[in-house]
């Protein structure tokens, strides 16, 4: 268990004091005062790991399978001894402008709280320091450790959205840039890029919306095991994760907006090209024609033997497509 517990302590009046090594004792000792709680912090524990703590403090096995088997859906759950909290931190990666997600499980029980994470993102380190650094916010007990892990995961996911935000005002700038027709390639590279985006705000979108319905309960003060005047804490929260919410909601349309203005303008610079094609074939067309009935062989072919015949085409085939050019070009299709 070494090296599957990252921290372990007793919480007394807001202030970690040093307690037992072993996980029964320790939590016999934290119940024993009734001002104390015991926190573990976990790291991808096996099943056979993960038995100790589940016996030790009673944890309902459906939770326990979850927190094992990972790729949940944010979510909270209420057993008779505890409470089973999901949470989806979410990284943003700058070198690959990429969005990924982690798991961070939070059971909260009787002077105990156990936490396990999923992935090598989580601010469970920052939570617990900053946590130890303010007692007065820590005597609170459990209730202020999951509020306090809440808490950074949304204000996170604020700072993730502002990113994808830059990101998308970069694709603006792309698709919309006024320095003239870009290549097929760099159409296509666009199309690809706005098509990514479009999968990195929907994963942040499978980690911060299903988490509305547990943050609004715990806000509403309706579940076990949290501390009455919590509520306007996890309010906060909520607060924040509607804004983020909002935000991710407001990136999904307007890059679908974007990604619709790159297609039109793509099929107006196809349609151009085949203006183009069309307006020169026309004026191809006018001295194939005329040339075409000057090459038939007749025996009785008028102006056959007029000297000023061969000019007089060349001459006409010249006006015909200069009229015609003149005329395409008025239209803008040259």
């Amino acid at each position: 268990m070494r090296g599957v517990i990252v921290d372990s302590a007793i919480y007394r009046g807001g202030r970690r004091t040093k307690g037992p090594a072993d996980l029964s004792d320790a939590l016999d000792e934290a119940r024993a005062t009734g001002d104390a709680f015991l926190w573990v912090g976990l790291y991808e524990p096996t099943e056979e790991e993960f038995d100790l703590v589940t016996e030790e403090f009673t944890l309902h096995p459906l939770a326990v399978e979850d927190a094992l088997k990972a790729h949940q859906r944010p979510k909270l759950e209420v057993y008779d001894d505890s409470l089973f909290l999901v949470l989806k931190p979410v990284v943003y990666e700058p070198e690959s402008d990429r969005v990924s997600t982690d798991e961070l499980m939070v059971f909260v029980g009787d002077s105990f709280v156990v936490t396990v994470r999923h992935g090598v993102s989580s601010p469970l380190a920052q939570v617990r320091r900053r946590l130890e650094a303010e007692p007065e916010v820590l005597r609170h007990g459990p209730t202020a450790v999951m509020y306090a892990i809440s808490d950074a995961v949304v204000d996170h996911y604020i700072d993730v959205a502002a990113e994808l935000q830059v990101d998308l005002e970069e694709l603006e700038t792309a698709v919309f840039a006024p320095d003239g027709t870009p290549q097929l390639g760099d159409a296509k590279s666009t199309a690809a890029r706005i098509y990514t985006a479009k999968r990195q705000v929907l994963e942040f979108r499978r980690a911060s919306t299903p988490l509305t319905a547990p943050v609004s309960r715990l806000a509403a003060g309706t579940v076990p095991f949290v501390h009455a005047e919590a509520q306007p804490f996890f309010r906060d929260v909520s607060d924040h994760l509607a804004r983020a919410n909002e935000q991710v909601e407001g990136l999904d349309r307007l890059l679908s907006d974007v990604l619709s203005a790159h297609l039109a303008q793509m099929g107006v610079r196809q349609n151009d090209d085949v203006r183009k094609i069309s307006a020169w074939a026309a004026m191809a067309a006018v001295p194939t024609m005329v040339a075409g009935i000057y090459g038939m062989n007749f025996e009785h072919m008028p102006e056959l033997r007029w000297w000023w015949a061969y000019p007089g085409v060349i001459l006409l085939m010249t006006v015909a497509v200069l009229g015609l050019h003149r005329t395409f070009k008025r239209r803008g299709w040259l």
